[in-house]
């Protein structure tokens, strides 16, 4: 089945075509076949006009945290009112999660699946990490994996209360990673004073990737510290929240395969300074952004909000915070287009529109994409398509 969208005023296709005016594009069985200007665009079994609309690849959310149960506001408004964020929070959606079930585990995550497209997300990851035990753990990763492809194993998010640090690293290497390893394709850590030290996250990461599972780190978002460079070391798809980083840190990024990945709004929650993308950016540095979406430090899939804070405060120009929230998202997945629309495993690729790749589609409500900057907090997202198929 093919379909032809046509009245796109502005096609930003984050790839080497650029940005196409009064374009079209044709999709057949949810890939691209087809890009270019709307009087050469040919027939096709079903017509989607947009009505002069701007086109985006829909947001890649390459770090979310959906599996959760609770309420944390109280823990907000009194970060709100001075106290300041530490890692421990946890603790609070811990047990909520550990006690919610199944079955209202799977409605919440299918709500924040639908809100998250609602706003022009189309690839997301998300972490388990609220159940530190076992069984958790592995309720999380089984529900998580039935919704979403890219599943992260994050066991190793905090130490729950009352326990040994030490033995339950080894728990988290041992009997939790073999229950989960089925349902991930990543392994993650909190590489942070108040949760993991840097002896502890590497033997977490090196006992997820010897169980197949490919790694990413939590780190420097409290603080200068060893996550960047580990991340680097093991060759981490990427290394998030990088609020603190250090000359060296940026050398070692710019020489690696390893992806920055800036969490905006998370930065605003804990009034943290916000990661440095400009900096970065200018040094090499392959940067992403992504939600953060969370229930302590950032309640929101709101990538729009994100993309429009790195521009008004990140200092980003519109197509570099766009990038990074497309490309540089399916880059941290490794979901990017090596050629032909592919990725490396011979996928259909994630954030950029081009011929191959998958024809997930942002069609913002306004005909010039700078309105995500200009009129920030508006309600810009008109419609999500994935795999050509509107899902909202």
């Amino acid at each position: 089945m093919s379909t032809l969208f046509t009245g796109i005023s502005e096609l930003r296709t984050v790839s080497e075509l650029g940005t196409l005016r009064d374009a079209a594009l044709v999709a057949t069985d949810g890939i691209i076949e087809w890009i270019g200007p709307a009087s050469e665009a040919t027939a096709a079994d079903e017509h989607v006009d947009l009505g002069g609309r701007a086109v985006l690849p829909g947001w890649v959310d390459s770090h979310t945290h959906m599996i959760f149960d609770g309420d944390r506001s109280a823990e907000f408004e009194a970060r709100m009112a001075g106290e300041s964020y530490a890692a421990g929070g946890i603790a609070v959606t811990m047990n909520a999660t550990r006690q919610a079930g199944e079955q209202r585990l799977t409605q919440l995550l299918d709500q924040r699946i639908a809100a998250a497209q609602a706003g022009g997300t189309t690839t997301m990851e998300t972490k388990t990490g609220y159940g530190l035990n076992v069984a958790s753990e592995a309720e999380a990763a089984r529900i998580a994996a039935s919704h979403i492809e890219d599943v992260t194993f994050l066991g190793a998010h905090l130490v729950p209360p009352g326990a040994d640090a030490e033995e339950y690293v080894d728990l988290v290497c041992g009997e939790m990673l073999a229950a989960v390893a089925p349902f991930c394709t990543w392994i993650d850590v909190f590489c942070e004073r108040g949760a993991f030290t840097e002896e502890q996250s590497r033997r977490v990461l090196t006992a997820g990737q010897t169980a197949g599972l490919l790694p990413r780190v939590h780190g420097n978002q409290l603080g200068t510290g060893p996550g960047i460079a580990l991340a680097v070391e093991v060759g981490a798809a990427s290394v998030d929240h990088v609020n603190y980083v250090s000359d060296a840190d940026i050398e070692l990024l710019a020489a690696s395969n390893t992806v920055a990945t800036g969490l905006p709004a998370c930065d605003l929650s804990t009034r943290q300074p916000l990661a440095p993308l400009r900096r970065l950016i200018d040094a090499g540095v392959t940067v992403a952004i992504a939600s953060n979406l969370n229930p302590g430090t950032s309640y929101t899939s709101a990538m729009n909000f994100c993309v429009g804070t790195a521009v008004l405060q990140q200092h980003l120009t519109l197509d570099e915070a766009i990038k990074a929230a497309t490309w540089g998202g399916a880059r941290a997945l490794r979901r990017e287009d090596v050629g032909g629309g592919k990725d490396a495993k011979g996928r259909p690729a994630k954030g950029s529109l081009v011929v191959g790749a998958a024809a997930d589609l942002h069609v913002l409500n306004t005909h010039n994409a700078v309105d995500l900057a200009y009129r920030p907090g508006m309600p810009l997202s008109y419609r999500t398509f994935v795999a050509g198929k509107a899902v909202n």
